[in-house]
């Protein structure tokens, strides 16, 4: 899968006043890792949000938005968001705030090693 272009520059944007801010690609798109934690990823027609664990079922009633289901197990924190329902700068800003409220008090993953 590929990433959105326009939804990738929107939010390199975004991020572009902190210092550390890494690019990796991730899960068939491109995360944005915020001192050394994932905070947003891009993917073709939505972005992926980490947000607190706290907000998440406050968070899905939200128009456009879906959990994150990986082998069958749902992840309290991350939240899809549909291209549509981040058009306006309101809605994007509002999602790219809750990943960077979350990031300040989220642990960074263990790195893994390699085989």
């Amino acid at each position: 899968m590929a990433y959105n272009e326009i939804l990738t520059n929107r939010v390199r944007a975004a991020l572009a006043h902190i210092p550390q801010v890494e690019e990796k690609k991730m899960f068939g798109s491109l995360a944005f890792m915020v001192n050394g934690k994932m905070c947003v990823n891009v993917g073709q027609d939505r972005i992926m949000s980490r947000i607190d664990p706290e907000l998440h079922d406050q968070a899905l009633q939200r128009s456009g938005t879906q959990p994150v289901v990986m082998g069958g197990r749902e992840y309290k924190g991350y939240i899809y968001i549909d291209e549509e329902a981040i058009k306006s700068p309101d809605d994007f800003d509002y999602w790219i705030g809750l990943a960077l409220d979350y990031n300040k008090k989220a642990k960074v993953s263990p790195k893994r090693k390699k085989k």
